[in-house]
């Protein structure tokens, strides 16, 4: 019997939506990726001569894919159309008309030119949710500047906070910007979903790097606010909370996140210094805050002293939050990585497999698919055709003309 408090798994959450990709690069397909993870049925449109920018950004490769595209494009389709041609852009309303959603990142008027923008489509497809992800928005002063993922960092503020006290604007190692803007994208058209199932209308949804990113400066831009002062950079410390950052250990590094006064405590306690916590500089977490530089001071080498694996379970014995600094394969194949399953090797057409990392969605009911690998550049031109009704004869004429390829 089905125990009624774990209720049998039902289809994914998106299953029998339909997702028109026509984003190239992160934040368009990552939007897109995450629908697809939830069932949407997503088909990538890419150009024939090249396909995604990404799929040529390496090294490293496998099978020819580079590592940049594989990360952001698995559980999709491919069809490579010449929108140039009127042939490519009759294909593409007639996926429009079977779609949800269609998402583009193109420049400002970009599509106008092959009457595949907004208003052109929402007067044939009313029900369209049609999403542009561009860097500064398509009203804005700015509107036909191309958005970069690290001019975005630069210019919304987060390098500005991000490297060392005494040394210069650093950028996230990865492309947050870009990251952040299609995780933003994919929750705006959820919402733009549940609009349509009750309103039977779709709408323009307009998602920039920069709206993003300055709204993802958080806590950072409010204190900006708030007070008028700009922000100061604190390395791997924390502008608000002392002490938590990292440490040197006499093997690596530790980091100690001290989240309150009683975790201070603990930790005093753990350092046989327990009149640190005693102490009006340092009791509470505003006095730690004024007082930085003298407990660091006082903290650095003390911890120095002993080996990171001695700090990591000292400090998780008495309640204090803490982590080795890893490498990223150490991260890959850690205990709790393995544990929740989401580093994945699955079959790749010319690579014979990949490794990716998975959804890190758990819906307990209604899960994500099953990962499939990002699909070769065009590999499912034909197939994708022939739903659409085109006979064998209009599908070859297509490819031989080069308005699709497979």
């Amino acid at each position: 019997m089905t125990d009624p408090a774990t209720p049998a798994k039902a289809l994914p959450p998106l299953a029998g939506r339909r997702v028109l990709d026509l984003s190239r690069v992160l934040a368009g397909p990552w939007s897109t990726m995450v629908l697809a993870d939830l069932g949407a049925e997503v088909i990538k449109v890419e150009h024939p001569r090249g396909g995604d920018d990404t799929r040529h950004w390496g090294p490293p490769y496998a099978g020819g894919e580079s590592a940049y595209y594989l990360c952001a494009n698995r559980n999709k389709r491919s069809i490579a159309i010449d929108l140039a041609t009127a042939d490519g852009q009759a294909i593409v309303r007639d996926l429009a008309a079977r779609a949800d959603v269609l998402v583009e990142n193109y420049k400002l008027g970009g599509l106008d030119k092959y009457g595949l923008d907004y208003a052109s489509l929402a007067a044939l497809f009313p029900r369209l949710i049609y999403c542009s992800v561009s860097g500064y928005g398509r009203v804005s002063p700015i509107a036909d500047r191309a958005g970069y993922d690290y001019v975005i960092q630069a210019e919304a503020g987060l390098m500005a906070v991000t490297g060392q006290a005494d040394g210069e604007p650093v950028k996230v190692g990865v492309a947050v910007a870009d990251l952040f803007t299609g995780m933003a994208a994919a929750q705006a058209i959820l919402a733009a979903i549940i609009a349509l199932d009750r309103d039977g209308i779709g709408q323009h949804i307009d998602m920039a790097l920069y709206d993003c990113q300055l709204a993802m400066m958080a806590n950072v831009a409010s204190a900006a606010l708030m007070t008028g002062r700009e922000p100061a950079r604190f390395g791997n410390g924390h502008p608000t909370i002392v002490p938590y950052e990292s440490f040197a250990t006499s093997d690596g590094k530790v980091v100690i996140a001290v989240g309150n006064d009683g975790q201070f405590a603990a930790l005093c306690r753990l350092l046989d210094r327990s009149d640190l916590a005693a102490d009006d500089r340092f009791a509470r977490n505003s006095g730690r805050v004024t007082n930085r530089d003298a407990l660091l001071a006082i903290l650095k080498p003390l911890i120095g002293a002993r080996t990171t694996a001695t700090w990591l379970t000292g400090l998780r014995s008495v309640g204090v939050p803490a982590g080795e600094v890893r490498g990223v394969g150490a991260a890959l194949a850690a205990p709790e990585t393995t544990a929740r399953d989401i580093v994945r090797r699955v079959p790749h057409p010319t690579a014979g497999e990949v490794g990716l990392v998975a959804s890190p969605l758990r819906l307990g009911r209604t899960p994500v698919v099953e990962l499939l690998a990002p699909p070769l550049l065009g590999a499912d031109s034909e197939a994708i055709l022939a739903e659409l009704g085109y006979d064998r004869d209009r599908i070859a004429s297509l490819l031989t003309a080069g308005v699709v390829s497979a």
